[in-house]
């Protein structure tokens, strides 16, 4: 594409569709941009129009498309082709930082997180200049520049937070710090020198403040790894500076709203945070400054009122003080009983009260409610950083904290019991309480698994739980029935059985509740409940326990998905999908309307997918319904196929991408289930199956794959007669897979497949080209997974075809071939098979070498003979080699960057392990030692004077066990 007038008028006008809320006109434009993406100069033709563009609102989808391009396709990865061209990539990184400084603030974020997307991948070897570059723009003083450098630095630096420690990575760090330590120092006094000067321009404080909240956060990235020297020796400036801004208050920069976070508050919050990371980790050098901290964010917490817009600061400057006091040398500043009852009163009861704001999400705003308050997501609520507070007080004050909020739990349940219904909040803030005082360690999977001593849960349950859940309407004080279903969720470890049991009923009747918090937590309590383990490892709570209540079961979590705000509810879904797993057959007299409801889901979420736990929790119930099913009458696979075949042809012809890799897999799992021949059905779709585009997709290659091994097991002769022409296509798939480094397993599979199923005669023609293949992939880039693979295959070769077959089709290639094979890769890196079957497969292909091959007899293959044979007792004998050579790192397929699909593997869609020589060899100790007895019936003499000369001894010791064990001799 030239860098032309005309092509950047093509583009704006593409780039204008897309923006078009009608899909026939904004789908082929996405297409379109898709389609020319490869092109050289795509890139710059969309910097050239945010830069010259005069409609902002071009700019702005320019840079957001450019983004977009930048995240998709800058990423170089091993063995696919490089998207962007290297004059592309040069021009990309000469120009973007004086256009991103240049820009307005709104495009200036966008291309600042394309920088640092850059900078992920080529920073610091092959963009050197990048710091220098941003570090000069400092001296500038326009702080719309400085602020773009520090938005780029923030964004570059901040994965410092959760990288694991490595050379590498010490060695960025040390580069940045070099570069960068300093001058931000420096600005960060200038900045607080121009505060005070401009201490009454508005204006000027908002810039001046948000580079004060960005120069911040580029310290806690500096500073999580390790405590640099240049800062422990510049603590002074840096704490000293800190403090003075957490007390500081201008009424210029208050802000009316009450909701959102003004910059003071923020700047305070990320100041709360600092101190933190430096109480926790470098507590030593951080004592001389701490107490004069504590002070601080305690005046700060005492004076901060209800608002929402102070949740960041409150909850910031409380897990300051949580992580203060968990430390053994702080506890002194926490000792007094003042003090315990002073922070009890004025700083974790207040901020446990439920207020208007979280009553409103509660209501409101309920998916981001349950993602706080279940899945305790990163923004930090008052109420989860008061918990932790109140754990971090027990650690060392256990007793004297859960006796002053023991009188606070009882006042509170007292004012309660007055007047319910205008005091239901002070039970849901004694609920709270309860359950921070009693957990002390928690996991997602099991709850609770450490409580507090002194808190009765099952005595508080029993009086004050159990009552609001048994009440006669599911939809009066919802707050508190949320609070008690939860309640049974966090403590389900400790409350009694029989108590969880009576529960069971009482949850199932609040999968009817309107509140959509209360019948998505009703849902998760019972999946929850039913994974939980008993003695010897089974459910807890088994199928025959939950006998009386399987139809209402399944007919409200059914009903609860047609609850306003909850028709793609993931909790409801993986709670389907839990009970189809605990029930199992008890669910069969249900699966006609089960399976109709799923389906018709199916198509509903397939038009617009956007849930991808919900889907995958759908695909794993469908997967459930036809195991079940199945396993009691196999019959039933065709009133499945019937009811979803439909469905998946549309999700195929529409390209569904998120759903396509699940298709693959229920239909593998249905053509798995047929005994006899493929049906017609499917043969229609195999041609189509093979087509390049889905195998394009990195997402699709492990279904597909599968897909199409069920169709070797279940119908190769099927294929070999009315498809052969299909065959090519076949091989061509192993031909593209085996060419990838991240897929060649996957070609291995196919390939094992087609070698152990097809009909010998369907695949002669292609053998030898087969084994070119692999040699020319063996000779550009041999890694130690294509090499296990490949031993795998070839020892298949050899049991399905015959050791001799295997022996002339090396040699056919090239003289002495099948010599150099032995030599150069069975016998060295025999020891590297893992996994059972393989290693079955490869002690049943080398016999079958070492016994039925006459060359290894008579000719000069036979000084092989011994080394071969030490080799497969070794592979039985010895442990596995699991070395791997410092130049391998194999990219793992889900790691591929980008937007596609990747794939997401179906539990109860799982494919049994299939062992080839099932039927053949049971054990190959002693299948060796009777061919090897075989052998020397063929040839007395031979094998006993080629064993005492050469084998070592302790082989030679391993093999006369084998002997011993087949109960044969060799003569």
């Amino acid at each position: 594409m030239e860098l032309s007038d005309a092509n950047l008028q093509t583009l704006t006008e593409y780039l204008k569709k897309t923006l078009d809320p009608d899909p026939a006109i904004r789908r082929p434009a996405e297409k379109f941009l898709e389609s020319v993406e490869g092109n050289q100069n795509y890139p710059l033709l969309l910097l050239t129009l945010l830069e010259k563009s005069q409609e902002n609102v071009i700019k702005v989808c320019a840079s957001v498309t450019f983004k977009n391009y930048i995240k998709r396709n800058w990423r170089i990865v091993e063995d696919e082709p490089n998207k962007i061209c290297e004059s592309d990539r040069i021009a990309i990184k000469a120009n973007i930082v004086p256009l991103m400084l240049s820009s307005p603030e709104q495009i200036q974020k966008q291309l600042s997180d394309a920088i640092s997307i850059i900078g992920r991948e080529d920073f610091p070897q092959k963009w050197p200049d990048l710091l220098t570059e941003m570090v000069n723009r400092f001296q500038s003083g326009d702080f719309h520049v400085i602020n773009g450098v520090l938005r780029t630095a923030h964004s570059l630096f901040k994965r410092y937070r959760h990288e694991f420690k490595s050379n590498e990575l010490w060695t960025e760090i040390k580069l940045v710090l070099d570069a960068f330590a300093l001058p931000l120092t420096n600005l960060f006094k200038a900045t607080i020198e121009l505060c005070s000067t401009h201490a009454n321009d508005a204006s000027a404080l908002k810039v001046l403040f948000s580079s004060l909240i960005l120069i911040a956060k580029l310290f806690y990235s500096l500073n999580f790894q390790d405590l640099p020297e240049f800062f422990e020796d510049n603590m002074e400036t840096w704490m000293t500076n800190f403090h003075s801004l957490l007390t500081l208050d201008n009424k210029l920069l208050q802000t009316d709203d009450e909701e959102e976070a003004g910059l003071l508050e923020l700047l305070k919050s990320q100041i709360c945070d600092n101190a933190a990371l430096y109480a926790q980790k470098y507590d030593e050098e951080f004592q001389p400054y701490l107490p004069r901290f504590v002070t601080a964010i305690w005046n700060l917490l005492v004076t901060t009122g209800q608002e929402v817009k102070y949740d960041l600061l409150v909850s910031n400057a409380i897990q300051f003080l949580a992580s203060v006091c968990e430390r053994p040398h702080y506890k002194h500043l926490f000792e007094d009983q003042n003090t315990l009852t002073s922070i009890c009163e004025k700083v974790i009861v207040p901020n446990m009260e439920f207020r208007a704001a979280d009553e409103e999400a509660f209501e409101d705003n309920s998916e981001e409610y349950i993602r706080r308050d279940l899945e305790g997501s990163d923004i930090d609520t008052r109420r989860r950083a008061a918990c932790d507070l109140v754990r971090g007080l027990c650690k060392f004050f256990e007793g004297p904290v859960t006796g002053i909020f023991s009188g606070y739990v009882n006042s509170m349940l007292q004012e309660y019991a007055k007047n319910p219904s205008v005091n239901w909040k002070h039970k849901d803030a004694a609920i709270y309480l309860v359950t921070s005082l009693a957990s002390k360690a928690q996991t997602q999977k099991h709850g609770i698994t450490q409580a507090n001593e002194l808190v009765n849960l099952t005595e508080f349950f029993v009086n004050h739980i159990q009552p609001d859940l048994k009440s006669a309407t599911v939809n009066e004080f919802p707050v508190l029935k949320a609070d008690g279903i939860k309640y049974i969720m966090i403590f389900r470890n400790q409350v009694p059985k029989e108590q969880l049991l009576m529960s069971i009923p009482l949850l199932i009747n609040h999968l009817q509740a309107e509140s959509i918090v209360v019948h998505t937590y009703a849902a998760h309590a019972l999946e929850r409940l039913f994974t939980m383990r008993g003695t010897n490892n089974t459910t807890l709570i088994t199928a025959a326990e939950m006998a009386p209540f399987v139809e209402v079961l399944l007919t409200n979590l059914f009903k609860a998905l047609t609850l306003p705000g909850s028709s793609e509810n993931e909790y409801i879904m993986k709670a389907i999908m839990r009970s189809f797993s605990l029930l199992q057959e008890s669910i069969i007299p249900y699966i006609p309307s089960v399976i109709t409801q799923l389906t018709q889901k199916l198509l509903a979420v397939s038009k617009n997918p956007s849930k991808p736990h919900f889907n995958h929790y759908m695909f794993e119930s469908i997967c459930l319904s036809i195991r079940i099913t199945c396993k009691a009458n196999p019959e039933a696979v065709g009133s499945f196929e019937e009811a979803l075949f439909l469905v998946f042809t549309e999700i195929l012809q529409n390209d569904v991408q998120e759903f396509i890799p699940y298709v693959f897999q229920v239909m593998s799992l249905l053509l798995e289930m047929h005994k006899t021949e493929i049906p017609s059905s499917y043969m229609a779709l195999f041609p189509h199956l093979l087509q390049p585009v889905l195998w394009e997709r990195t997402g699709n290659i492990p279904p597909l794959v599968r897909l199409l091994q069920a169709y070797l097991e279940r119908g190769a002769s099927t294929i070999a007669r009315a498809a052969a022409d299909k065959i090519p296509g076949l091989l061509g798939v192993f031909q593209k897979l085996i060419a990838s480094k991240a897929n060649d397993h996957q070609g291995f599979y196919l390939l094992n497949s087609i070698i152990e199923h097809m009909p010998p005669e369907s695949v002669d023609q292609y053998r030898k080209q087969i084994f070119i293949l692999l040699f020319q992939r063996l000779q550009n880039s041999k890694t130690t997974k294509f090499i296990k693979s490949f031993l795998v295959f070839i020892n298949l070769y050899c049991i399905r075809y015959g050791a001799l077959a295997l022996q002339e089709i090396f040699d056919s290639i090239q003289p002495k071939m099948f010599g150099m094979v032995l030599e150069k890769i069975i016998i060295p890196e025999i020891q590297k098979v893992s996994g059972q079957v393989e290693k079955k497969i490869c002690a049943v292909g080398i016999t079958k070498i070492l016994t039925e091959c006459p060359p290894m007899m008579d000719t000069e293959y036979t000084k092989l003979w011994i080394p071969l044979l030490q080799a497969l007792i070794g592979l039985f004998e010895l442990p596995e080699d699991d070395t791997i050579p410092d130049e391998e790192h194999f990219i793992d397929i889900e790691d591929t960057p980008g937007y596609q699909t990747a794939f997401s593997q179906l539990a109860f869609a799982g494919k049994k392990e299939h062992d080839p020589v099932g039927q053949m060899v049971n054990n190959p100790r002693i299948h060796l030692a009777q061919s090897l007895h075989k052998l020397s019936t063929a040839c007395p003499g031979r094998v006993l004077s080629m064993l005492s000369t050469s084998l070592n001894a302790e082989a030679l010791q391993y093999l006369q066990g084998y002997l011993q064990a087949a109960s044969v001799s060799l003569l």
